[in-house]
């Protein structure tokens, strides 16, 4: 994406016209069924006043210019560009190059808002570690980069902040210095234990946080929301401009929807049976059903462990973010250790900060007597239902690749991509992704998708998986078992 005729029909950017002004990105290659991605793309643009600047260091091999500068004149760039672009870095000027990217991305249900509130705590803190596992991303622009993850990409790429916002100039004309992109992690915890965490300053209209306070609204959501319409909209559409606020939901939803974090509260729709949910959004997604699968299943059973076991996974904000930076680094699964609790077994808040630097595969397959490991907690929880044998031995089979993938023993998709670059005959060891490497490697993945090709080293084996049931009906068995009445999960 973003190379010469990537689109079909061919297809050429402008960058003197056009919603995204982009040197790499033409207008034909905006999805063209809704006219939101366009608006958004234009809106992003015009708010921001430049073009989106998105840089991503390149992998250094042997061969690798030094240092890599583009010549992005012959792309038509009037200097503006050049200024933005980084020494070393591969850059890109689109909001396409991040929302073209693929993710996995699940909401559960909770009880009651108290549940929601410990949900979204205590699964924040498990965003970097999930975004490692599933890391799947390390090319962009043709080129072989130093990073894993698309995370920090489709950041930039919808970055809509002015100077006066990012703080590179003085406040004038705009009301809040922001430091985030409004797609990033999470800034702050809900619940009252929680808060004790929140150690970054947190930016919020304080006018709004005071209006909800004053209608009942508690703390800590009061200052959650306020801090989401520290943004401005940016796709709207005339025809739903006037509403009845008391009946319709989408002057809230239209902030809420554009407040792209790794968590999302979703409070409750009016006059609609469906409460309150949390959705869990920051993997990355696999070239199998096995695998993706496996990843929904396991952050299921990992938010039934937490209800049950009443498990604390709180960490400083602060460490959460330095996290979300080094998770997204190549192979970051195996190589960067990660801020993890340590004891998780007591919902104490005044213990304060038990976090410790531990490896991928410490966290998720345990550390000795030091830390029990996600996998363990989630099969003792599994050993107290009655499941089938069928289900169980699926079950069983995607925490084994999980378990192995944190390991090391079963390849990232994204190490799996780097292997294959590197070792293609057409690989010059200049970080250049050729279009043969290119063609070849989407076949390659398209016949593992397909179940053409076996992939032992992404799968670490063979596995197959023997339940009669598809996996919502069995993973609904053991929700009803957990979550048939409301409770305070507090």
């Amino acid at each position: 994406m973003g190379c010469e005729d990537f689109t079909y029909p061919p297809s050429c950017p402008d960058p003197t016209s056009g919603v995204s002004r982009s040197l790499f990105f033409p207008e034909a290659a905006i999805t063209q069924s809704h006219p939101r991605f366009k608006t958004l793309t234009r809106n992003i643009r015009e708010r921001r006043k430049e073009k989106v600047a998105i840089n991503v260091p390149i992998f250094i091999d042997l061969k690798t210019p030094r240092p890599f500068v583009e010549d992005l004149s012959k792309y038509g760039d009037d200097g503006s560009s050049a200024a933005a672009a980084k020494e070393d870095h591969v850059y890109m000027d689109a909001m396409g190059f991040g929302m073209g990217c693929s993710c996995l991305q699940m909401t559960f249900q909770a009880c009651n808002i108290n549940e929601a509130k410990v949900l979204y705590d205590h699964l924040t803190p498990l965003c970097p570690v999930m975004l490692a596992l599933t890391a799947a991303s390390p090319v962009y622009r043709g080129y072989l980069t130093d990073v894993d993850c698309r995370w920090d990409v489709i950041s930039a790429s919808v970055d809509c902040r002015t100077r006066e916002e990012r703080g590179l100039e003085p406040l004038r004309n705009d009301r809040f210095v922001i430091p985030k992109s409004r797609y990033d992690s999470v800034d702050c915890y809900l619940s009252e234990c929680g808060s004790r965490y929140n150690d970054i300053p947190l930016v919020y209209d304080k006018d709004i946080q005071q209006k909800l306070v004053d209608s009942k609204v508690d703390e800590y959501m009061a200052q959650h929301i306020a801090h989401l319409f520290i943004r401005d909209s940016i796709s709207l559409f005339s025809e739903r401009i006037y509403q009845d606020d008391m009946r319709e939901m989408d002057h809230f939803e239209n902030i809420q929807s554009t407040n792209w974090q790794t968590m999302r509260f979703k409070l409750p729709p009016v006059n609609s049976n469906i409460g309150w949910r949390v959705e869990f959004r920051p993997c990355e997604v696999q070239l199998t059903d096995f695998e993706n699968a496996a990843f929904g299943v396991f952050i299921v059973l990992l938010t039934r462990a937490i209800l049950t076991f009443k498990l604390n996974m709180l960490i400083p904000i602060s460490k959460v973010d330095e996290n979300m930076k080094n998770c997204q680094k190549k192979n970051a699964v195996l190589d960067q250790k990660l801020w993890f609790r340590r004891e998780i077994f007591s919902r104490d808040c005044d213990k304060g900060d038990d976090a410790c630097q531990m490896t991928v595969s410490e966290i998720i397959n345990g550390k000795g007597e030091e830390f029990v490991g996600l996998i363990p907690l989630v099969r003792q929880y599994l050993g107290a239902l009655d499941m089938d044998a069928d289900t169980a031995c699926t079950v069983g089979q995607y925490l084994n690749f999980i378990s192995a993938r944190a390991a090391g023993t079963a390849m990232t998709t994204a190490a799996w991509i780097r292997n294959f670059i590197t070792s293609h005959p057409e690989y010059k060891q200049d970080s250049v992704v050729s279009d043969g490497i290119a063609y070849d490697l989407i076949i390659a993945a398209s016949d593992i998708t397909q179940g053409k090709q076996e992939c032992k080293e992404l799968l670490g084996g063979t596995p197959k998986t023997k339940t009669s049931e598809d996996i919502p009906k069995a993973m609904k068995k053991i929700i009803q078992m957990t979550c048939m009445v409301p409770r305070n999960a507090e």
